[in-house]
């Protein structure tokens, strides 16, 4: 199959240039060991049954050896040599001007104690499932980050084709790889079913070996896919749970710090208009996850239910576009956020980049909810107007000022077109939609 470029590959491009190793982690099946392998001249595969006791002996003994080969080198499940990690690290010093000479994956399955962690010596890199730009249900014709660097960026005219049904399924698929190696799409849809499966049935307990009760996992499963895209509390979820088995807060929790780290679920930070304010680390965080087909099928739903469910399709939208934007994110150093106060505030996601500009964003199924969320956008932006006003008014003690937003943006399911209304608000079609 035809290697699919990756908007990973950008960081990875950025990061090559200033490291001498690169490990490339995230979520079981996502693609890291083939985005990886495109870029070696050598591949060390310690799950090759035919190659593994040899590779094994040399890891343990002379890791060295195998910088030998020709670079840049990959090592594969790396996991199963820990001492690899210790060798490239001390390689990293001794040859301090070197750059992109190896890579690493491994399963997030396996957690593996280092005696050093690498930091300024191997990079790690988030690799997460495939946007819809990748898998191509996006048409790509809108950048998101032009919007931000070119001014005279126009979106206004740009078509989507994609359908609701489109995006039933899509989010049902997941943005696994090895589906678009399928042609069936019932077969394709399987993929993500059988790894739910394998999440609360093995990796729970395999990724440090600690036997952990796979119905409890699957109840966690279930009630984190009840609550996808919201900022449920945590009490909340584990009383879902508890309903059916007699668990403890403690172990709930230390379950979900197992899934956080298999790359399952995922929390979105709260966003705050001032940085030094603490109200963004005492808000709620929002519940996603990795890829929203996870969660539908611990709900056991097909892409056909959402026919007759368009309510609970709204929070499988809002975690789809929260896990592409994720993705657009890390390739431009930006960060992904979200807001809501106690006086009816919001934004579905806040995209700030690194130097402080950002753009508050709603996400909303389909069209007829454009206006109401125009408006909320418009509200926000006003407060924000509103405080820097009164912050002005004392002129010998100004208050703190906010940035407002360079834009305000609503990305939606089933618009046809892009365009601009008559407030500024910019609605894009997730169809439309790119990195």
């Amino acid at each position: 199959m035809k290697y699919i470029t990756r908007i990973v590959d950008k960081e990875i491009d950025r990061k090559i240039k200033a490291f001498n190793a690169i490990n490339i982690t995230g979520p079981k099946g996502c693609g890291k060991t083939r985005t990886a392998r495109e870029r070696c001249k050598t591949v060390i595969e310690f799950q090759d049954e035919e190659r593994r006791a040899g590779y094994i002996s040399v890891a343990e003994t002379a890791p060295t050896l195998f910088f030998n080969n020709e670079k840049p080198i990959l090592f594969d499940e790396w996991q199963d040599a820990p001492k690899i990690w210790g060798a490239i690290r001390k390689d990293c010093d001794d040859n301090p001007s070197s750059v992109g000479e190896y890579y690493l994956t491994g399963s997030t399955g396996k957690h593996v104690e280092t005696h050093h962690t690498g930091t300024g010596r191997i990079s790690e890199i988030i690799m997460y499932p495939m946007t819809l730009w990748e898998t191509g249900e996006s048409n790509g014709s809108i950048s998101l980050s032009k919007l931000f660097e070119d001014i005279s960026y126009e979106i206004d005219g740009k078509i989507s084709n994609i359908t609701l049904p489109d995006l039933f399924y899509a989010a049902a698929r997941g943005g696994w790889p090895r589906c678009l190696a399928l042609n069936s799409r019932d077969a394709k849809l399987e993929i993500a079913r059988d790894y739910y499966k394998q999440i609360y049935q093995k990796d729970i307990s395999a990724v440090d070996g600690v036997k952990r009760n796979p119905e409890w996992a699957r109840a966690l499963l279930w009630s984190f896919a009840r609550n996808m895209a919201t900022a449920a509390k945590k009490k909340s979820i584990y009383a879902d749970v508890k309903a059916e088995h007699m668990v403890t807060d403690v172990t709930l929790g230390s379950y979900i710090d197992v899934l956080e780290s298999l790359f399952v679920i995922k929390d979105i930070d709260a966003w705050t208009p001032q940085i030094r304010t603490k109200t963004a680390i005492r808000a709620a965080k929002k519940h996603i996850f990795v890829d929203p087909s996870i969660g539908l099928a611990a709900l056991g739903l097909a892409p056909d239910y959402f026919n007759n469910d368009l309510d609970l399709f709204g929070h499988v939208f809002e975690n789809m576009v929260l896990r592409d934007l994720l993705v657009y994110a890390q390739a431009h150093n930006a960060r992904v956020l979200h807001y809501t106060d106690d006086n009816g505030l919001e934004a579905d996601a806040v995209y700030q980049l690194e130097d402080g500009r950002y753009a508050l964003i709603e996400i909303k199924t389909g069209s007829n909810a454009i206006p109401k969320a125009e408006e909320s956008l418009i509200t926000f932006k006003e407060v924000i107007r509103e405080h820097n006003r009164k912050a002005l008014e004392n002129k010998e003690h100004p208050g703190v000022i906010y940035r407002e937003p360079s834009f305000l943006i609503i990305i939606c399911g089933n618009a046809s077109m892009a365009y601009t209304t008559k407030n500024g608000v910019k609605v894009i079609p997730i169809g439309c939609l790119k990195d």
